[in-house]
């Protein structure tokens, strides 16, 4: 298939006979949109809906760039039927706020230590590292790198991104009231 008939067959057009209309919730609003069943959930985030942050890498799975939260679980969204999202809360990289006056410590940390350098993979990383901080409060360095071992980076060497994840858990710790309970930092 060529990539201009690929990028036809993902437009969100509902007169095409073979669309469906189907209702996605991301980041907190519900959208209805056409596609086909066929349709992977990266396609329509990014072409239909226009949620560029989520990046398509490999197209099999294997890199992480695609990374979005469904229901509070980072999955590959090349590998998720947009039909089976349906009814789920998805959230995409637009919908972490780590921009402006409240970015989130983990978007803090990751800049203050370098933790990306071309920036593609970034996106897929930030997502996968808000689930294990959101699950995790103290991860410790061998968890970080387990928790992002279906992330690839052709550029940092990793080392950056872990540094950024220990100083963002960190800031988290610090940050939260001293009578929430303490999450634990073992294994899911």
């Amino acid at each position: 298939m060529t990539t201009a008939s690929r990028s036809d067959s993902r437009r969100g057009d509902p007169a095409r006979p073979d669309n469906r209309l189907l209702r996605l919730r991301v980041n907190g609003t519900v959208h209805s949109v056409a596609a086909p069943p066929h349709a992977i959930l990266l396609d329509v985030l990014r072409d239909v809906l226009g949620l560029v942050g989520t990046k398509r890498g490999c197209d099999m799975g294997t890199c992480g760039c695609c990374n979005v939260l469904i229901d509070g679980r980072a999955v590959m969204s090349c590998l998720v039927l947009a039909h089976d999202a349906q009814g789920k809360d998805i959230q995409t990289i637009e919908g972490l706020a780590f921009d402006g006056p409240d970015m989130h410590p983990l978007s803090k940390a990751w800049a203050e230590c370098g933790g990306s350098q071309c920036g593609f993979c970034t996106p897929g990383f930030i997502v996968t590292c808000h689930e294990l901080l959101a699950n995790e409060a103290a991860p410790s360095r061998t968890r970080i790198a387990e928790a992002i071992s279906g992330n690839v980076c052709r550029c940092t060497g990793y080392k950056k991104i872990l540094d950024a994840v220990e100083l963002a858990a960190a800031r988290i710790r610090e940050a939260e009231p001293a009578s929430a309970p303490a999450k634990s930092g073992g294994s899911k």
